[in-house]
């Protein structure tokens, strides 16, 4: 059986940069080990795999793998999958909705002259604060020191919409920029409360990097030790929730356009939007654009 896939840079206007994803849209009768190799052959921080609704009145199933573990919700690759079955769609819809482990994921299209240019989901659960960390105790997993943090706004927290990541402020963009990566220091620290990356950010940001409000970056464990994100929406959905509650005068909708991939040559923006009313958080969006960068076909040994 030949499967198809199409590969799309998201959060980018542009080839080669955000963040990779492979969508493998014949995705019926894979098992999880499959997707799972599947995934890690691709070697893109994430994977994902389009299988039929198991409720008619949505649009998929959509089942996402890092190269080393299945998640339960992520950003790019929703917003990634979603402009990629927009695109290819016969009869365009202006939302679909996705099954997921997290939840039910709605992902809103824009398009200008019939063409797809922007996808934005709704994040599937309410905002989760969890455990919160010490600045003694993230600096040393981003090779800084504790001086480099900042805990004035909010103390580094395992902050989660549908997957939890551990948030922290950093002072300035010289800082962000310096930072590595300690395995030694992300095992004594990760997992908590479910959380394996650290995403961290600054408001420091210099006027070439404009429109960005904030600049971030994100450490997680990949196949191959521990390795850095383009773009992750969850993470930046997450966080832009946090901004939101931690506002105690929010009433309305609070934006926010964050770039990511930066130090890493592959520059993203993020679009986060977020609603709150009546001192609770309604809702938390994230979005942005994508471009279409391969496609082709593949049979797994064994199939007919």
């Amino acid at each position: 059986m030949q499967r198809r896939y199409i590969t799309v840079d998201v959060f980018t206007d542009r080839a080669f940069g955000g963040n990779q994803l492979a969508v493998v849209l014949d995705a019926g009768g894979l098992s999880t080990a499959q997707m799972q190799a599947i995934a890690t052959e691709f070697n893109y921080s994430e994977t994902t795999f389009v299988l039929p609704p198991r409720d008619s009145a949505n649009d998929a199933e959509v089942r996402i793998f890092t190269p080393v573990r299945e998640l339960p919700f992520a950003g790019h690759p929703n917003v990634g999958t979603a402009f990629v079955l927009a695109t290819i769609a016969k009869e365009p819809k202006p939302r679909l909705l996705f099954e997921e482990k997290a939840g039910l994921v709605p992902v809103d299209i824009r398009r200008e002259q019939g063409r797809v240019v922007n996808a934005e989901l709704t994040a599937p659960q309410p905002l989760s604060r969890l455990a919160q960390l010490s600045a003694a105790e993230v600096a040393p997993c981003l090779s800084l020191t504790a001086d480099d943090i900042r805990t004035d706004r909010h103390a580094p927290q395992v902050v989660g919409v549908g997957t939890p990541f551990v948030v922290a402020e950093v002072r300035s963009r010289h800082a962000v920029r310096r930072a590595k990566p300690d395995a030694g220091a992300f095992g004594r620290v990760l997992p908590r409360d479910g959380a394996f990356a650290i995403y961290f950010y600054t408001r420091d940001v210099p006027a070439p990097e404009s429109p960005c409000e904030l600049q971030a970056r994100m450490f997680f464990p990949g196949a191959s030790g521990l390795i850095e994100d383009p773009a992750t929406g969850s993470a930046t959905v997450a966080a832009a929730a946090l901004f939101a509650d931690l506002d105690s005068l929010l009433e309305g909708e609070l934006r926010h356009t964050i770039g990511q991939g930066f130090d890493m040559g592959r520059p993203s923006i993020l679009l986060t939007r977020v609603r709150k009313q009546n001192g609770k958080i309604v809702s938390a969006h994230v979005g942005g654009s994508c471009v279409q960068m391969m496609e082709g076909t593949f049979r797994l040994a064994g199939e007919g």
